[in-house]
């Protein structure tokens, strides 16, 4: 998964946090390759309850960027004989149900190995644990997405919106912001959807605008259960609320 020249980073996946003895080091991790995103200071000893809260406080302040796009499969890699990640999912569990609650609820597992340096982190990648790690994650939180459509589409409340359609979701997406109109909340497409697809750059812009209106976007492996669901649909779903 290391990033060559020229070599496209697909779409987002997952987030892989590496626990280290005085630091967090979190990576995107995207379709083809993982990326470097933040790295977090431990600002004092594990020896101190105070220091760690805080230490943990800022990563979940780090992860929220990514998770409002709409990725909410998180794995937590700490090294051997060491309890990084169970106390970072206490910790979470304690302070912030909110991640861990619901439909809309994020995935966490647990991955043992370094990924604080870009060479642990390529040699975490190419392990058939953390291939497994990620697919067993994200089928997961794909499934968790896709009950919460199948609810948008079997109620009975005429406040909720689905689209099928690039024109439609455009239309939603792009359109003004203002009272009276479907508030969009989440856009779903198989990867297959955009590869086959003639309108690449037309969806990388929908998508795009998507994120940076707080609409939460994900790309769903079209071989999956979730993604074969979304193909019976189309391939694309795009669902909103009337408020």
């Amino acid at each position: 998964m290391k990033q060559k020249r020229g070599y496209r980073r697909g779409y987002p996946v997952a987030i892989l946090a590496g626990l280290e003895d005085d630091r967090a080091v979190l990576w995107k991790v995207f379709s083809n390759v993982v990326k470097p995103e933040k790295t977090l200071r431990l600002d004092g000893t594990r020896n101190d309850p105070k220091t760690v809260y805080n230490f943990h406080e800022s990563i979940v302040n780090a992860l929220r960027p990514t998770l409002k796009e709409g990725v909410r499969s998180i794995i937590l890699a700490s090294p051997t004989r060491t309890d990084y990640a169970q106390r970072f999912i206490d910790h979470i569990r304690g302070h912030h149900a909110w991640l861990v609650q619901g439909p809309n609820k994020a995935i966490f597992s647990e991955a043992t190995g370094s990924a604080g340096t870009q060479s642990e982190v390529a040699e975490l990648t190419k392990t058939p644990m953390f291939h497994q790690l990620i697919s067993d994650t994200t089928s997961e939180e794909t499934e968790n997405l896709i009950d919460m459509l199948e609810k948008r589409l079997n109620t009975s409340n005429q406040d909720t919106v689905v689209l099928y359609s690039l024109k439609e979701t455009e239309d939603l997406i792009l359109g003004p912001q203002k009272s009276g109109r479907p508030k969009p909340e989440y856009l779903m497409l198989t990867d297959k959807y955009l590869s086959d697809s003639c309108e690449k750059n037309r969806i990388h812009r929908l998508m795009q605008i998507a994120i940076n209106r707080n609409v939460k976007t994900r790309i769903v492996d079209a071989e999956s259960t979730a993604g074969q669901r979304l193909t019976q649909l189309g391939g694309m779903v795009c669902f909103a609320q009337l408020e």
